[in-house]
C-alpha cells in the first residue's frame, strides 16, 4: 500500500508552487513594461506631464511607506500571537477601547491624508489656470475620430483631423466637447482625450465644455487616443500631437490656410467629379471647393499631408485608402462613413483625387 505524504510536506509543497506562481506572474507583468513605448506615462515630455508625475511620485512614496508599515504590523501580529499549541490557550491582551491608541490611529491617517491633499489641491489649481499667450485649439470628439480647429487669431481657422500640430515650448489651451454627427448636434457620447507623454486624461462630455493645457518640451510625435469606451471602434479612435519648432509650426499653419490644389490629370479629375456625384461632398469640407463645406466627416483640404487616416489607424497609402473607400465598415466597425458600392475604377479615381490634396 502506498504511503501517504505527511500533511506538513503537502502544505510545504503547495506553498512552494504558490511562491513560484507568484514570481512567474510578477515576471509576466513586468514583461509588459516598456520604457520607450510611445504612450509611456513615466517619460513625460512637457511641463504639464512633469507636474502630474511629480504629484504621482509624492502619493506613490507615501502609499509605499503606509503599505510597508501596515503589512509589517499585520505580519508581526500573525507571528507574535499565533497559536503555539500546548496548554496555554490564553487570549492576548486586548486594546479595544484604548483611548490613546484610538486617538493615535485617527490622527496619523489624518496627517497622511493632509500630506496628500495639500499638493494635490495645489496641482489641480495650477493646471486649471489659463496659461499666458497660449495657442488656442477647439477639440471635438466624434465617433470615432478627433477634429482640431485652431480658433485663435494665429490659427486662422485651420481645421485638421487626428493630427494636432503645436509649437514647442508654448502652452496649448484646449477647449473640448463631444458632438453628434452634425456640427450643431449636441448628442454625442463621452470620450476621453489622452496624450500620456504630455498630460493626463480629460473626459469630453456631450453638452459640456472641458478645458486643459498641454505643452511639449521637445519636437516629436506624441501618440494619443480616446481613453473612454465610446462604441464599436473605441480602440480605433487615435490621434497624434506633432510638436514642431516655432518656424516649422508657422510654415505648417501657412500651408494649411492655402486652398486645395486642383487636379492636373484626367484620373484625378474623374475623382473630383465622383467626389460630388457620390455625395462625399455632403460630409467632407475642402477649402476652395465650392459646396464642400460640411463637417460631418474630416476636413480633406490637405489630406495628402497626413501620415495616417481613419482615426489615425491606417498608413496613408493607396492600398489602405482603396480598402477604406470600398468598405469602411470592414476597416472600422461603427464608422459613420457608408459603403458607397464603389467600383475598382471609381475607387482608383477617388484615390488619385485625394492624392492631389496637398
Amino acid at each position: 500500500m502506498r504511503a501517504r505524504r505527511p500533511l506538513g510536506a503537502v502544505r510545504s509543497a503547495r506553498r512552494g508552487v504558490c511562491s513560484w506562481a507568484a514570481v512567474g506572474l510578477a515576471g509576466l507583468l513586468l514583461a509588459g513594461c516598456q520604457t520607450d513605448h510611445p504612450q509611456n506615462t513615466l517619460t513625460p515630455q512637457g511641463p504639464v506631464a512633469d507636474t502630474q508625475q511629480n504629484l504621482w511620485y509624492v502619493v506613490f512614496v507615501i502609499a509605499v511607506v503606509v503599505f510597508i508599515l501596515v503589512q509589517g504590523l499585520i505580519l508581526y501580529a500573525v507571528f507574535r500571537f499565533r497559536d503555539r499549541g500546548g496548554d496555554d490557550q490564553s487570549i492576548p491582551k486586548q486594546v479595544a477601547g484604548n483611548t490613546r491608541l484610538e486617538i493615535m490611529w485617527t490622527i496619523i491617517p489624518a496627517i497622511i491624508l493632509a500630506a496628500i491633499a495639500v499638493p494635490t489641491v495645489k496641482t489641480i489649481f495650477d493646471l486649471a489656470a489659463v496659461p499666458s499667450d497660449p495657442l488656442e485649439v477647439r477639440v471635438i470628439g466624434k465617433q470615432y475620430w478627433w477634429e482640431f480647429e485652431y480658433t485663435g487669431e494665429e490659427g486662422q481657422g485651420v481645421v485638421t483631423a487626428n493630427e494636432l500640430h503645436i509649437p514647442v515650448d508654448r502652452p496649448v489651451y484646449l477647449t473640448m466637447e463631444s458632438i453628434g454627427q452634425q456640427p450643431t448636434d449636441p448628442t454625442g457620447v463621452i470620450h476621453s482625450f489622452w496624450v500620456p507623454k504630455l498630460a493626463g486624461k480629460q473626459d469630453v462630455v456631450p453638452g459640456h465644455q472641458r478645458t486643459m493645457t498641454i505643452e511639449a518640451s521637445e519636437p516629436g510625435r506624441y501618440e494619443g487616443q480616446c481613453a473612454e469606451f465610446c462604441g464599436l471602434s473605441h480602440a480605433n479612435m487615435r490621434f497624434v500631437v506633432v510638436a514642431d519648432a516655432a518656424p516649422d509650426f508657422e510654415a505648417w499653419i501657412s500651408s494649411q490656410t492655402e486652398p486645395a490644389a486642383s487636379p492636373t490629370d484626367e484620373l484625378a479629375a474623374q475623382g473630383e467629379q465622383l467626389f460630388t456625384e457620390r455625395t462625399c461632398i455632403a460630409c467632407h469640407a475642402i477649402t476652395g471647393y465650392e459646396g464642400a463645406e460640411a463637417r460631418v466627416g474630416p476636413d480633406l483640404t490637405h489630406f495628402q499631408q497626413r501620415e495616417k487616416f481613419a482615426g489615425y489607424i491606417l498608413e496613408n497609402n493607396d492600398e489602405n485608402l482603396t480598402a477604406w473607400l470600398k468598405d469602411p465598415q470592414a476597416v472600422k466597425p461603427g464608422s459613420q462613413m457608408p459603403n458607397l458600392q464603389l467600383s475598382d475604377a471609381d475607387a482608383d479615381a477617388l484615390v488619385a483625387y485625394l492624392r492631389t490634396l496637398e
